[in-house]
């Protein structure tokens, strides 16, 4: 863990010496923020239960605007060691550390930029601008650790049709605001920012979202996630994933369907003893709804998960409701249950929670 710190602060303090080096104060267009997931959790696995107070996640951001084109960022990542070097300690890891650079606007294609480094991948920041629950868990291809939020890369994104007017990115979404959609795409080593390389092998995500009335229906998007690539193991198995997701949004209501079928994970263990990666499939739905506007929302998220093995298929679902409370630029407060059946196991498990995200 101390290496991992102490790198860290390293990177951090040399992108701070060589952006001082670049401009005349370094303090101008530089962004400190933060987002800290909170909680007190009851929970029942395998029938057996525990209850603890619990830094689910935390991120710290530096982001530097050096010149209209050029920006950089590091995040760093801090959360509790569950099974690593420590019992229980704390922590940190790099989750982003890039350097974008702007194109701007050509005909069609407009506010269009490119990430390398460490950067975030297409398709989990995206659903997280829509599904803004992340401090309940992960979202559903993550969660079933089919592929991770960020990795060592290239992303290419640009917004198509130039910007959804002002009142939509104030009252709707402000994130990938393309009038008709918004597509990324990118190549990575594909073992995702918590491993090292260990293949040749690279991963081609793309992510393709169309918003196909957005003059009558602006908040209807239909998207697409294609990635293509090998397991990271020596073996490198298949890694492949196509997903269909439906969403919308307006004032007070989200709601989001998606569909996934694909072969092994980006990790390369779900594989059989020959090293063939086995079919998977699933669908997550989710939906929230604002009863007092800005205030006060109800959510809940159904995914189903299925592995097909032999003899029999792994599968399981998970049920999650609750309510929150909205707090000053993104805050908030929420109760949840998450209900969590898996295979061959007659009684369900659960987590009762009491969670906080603070955003600075």
């Amino acid at each position: 863990m101390k290496t991992r710190i102490m790198l860290g602060i390293f990177i951090s303090f040399n992108l701070l010496i060589a952006s001082s080096l670049t401009a005349q104060n370094f303090l101008d267009d530089l962004k400190l923020s933060g987002q800290w997931f909170l909680a007190y959790q009851k929970e029942e696995v395998k029938g057996v239960q525990f209850n603890e107070f619990n830094l689910k996640r935390g991120y710290v951001t530096v982001e530097k605007k050096f010149d209209d084109h050029f920006s950089a960022r590091i995040t760093q990542d801090v959360s509790v060691d569950q099974d690593g070097d420590g019992e229980g300690d704390i922590e940190v890891r790099l989750k982003y550390m890039y350097l974008r650079y702007l194109f701007g606007t050509a005909g069609f294609l407009h506010h269009t930029y490119v990430e390398f480094g460490l950067v975030r991948r297409p398709w989990l920041d995206f659903e997280q601008k829509i599904n803004k629950y992340r401090v309940q868990g992960s979202m559903f291809l993550d969660r079933n650790k089919i592929l991770s939020s960020a990795d060592y890369g290239v992303t290419l994104v640009t917004l198509l049709g130039g910007e959804m007017d002002a009142d939509y990115k104030v009252n709707v979404n402000k994130s990938y605001p393309g009038k008709y959609g918004s597509i990324a795409v990118g190549i990575y080593n594909g073992g995702g920012y918590h491993a090292i390389e260990k293949n040749t092998n690279k991963v081609f995500d793309c992510r393709v979202s169309i918003r196909p009335l957005p003059t009558t229906i602006p908040g209807l998007q239909l998207s697409y996630l294609g990635t293509f690539g090998k397991g990271n193991v020596e073996i490198a198995p298949d890694f492949i994933v196509n997903s269909g997701y439906l969403s919308y949004q307006n004032r007070r209501l989200t709601l989001m369907g998606a569909y996934y079928s694909g072969k092994g994970n980006e990790a390369g263990t779900s594989v059989d003893n020959f090293g063939n990666s086995y079919d998977q499939s699933g669908y997550s739905m989710f939906g929230d709804f604002e009863i007092i506007q800005d205030r006060f929302s109800v959510f809940g998220r159904y995914d189903y998960f299925e592995i097909e093995m032999l003899p029999d298929n792994d599968l399981h679902d998970r049920i999650i409701f609750g309510a929150a409370y909205h707090l000053l630029r993104g805050s908030k407060i929420i109760i949840d249950v998450d209900s969590f059946n898996r295979t061959n196991y007659t009684k369900r498990d659960y987590l009762v929670e009491f969670a906080v995200e603070v955003r600075y």
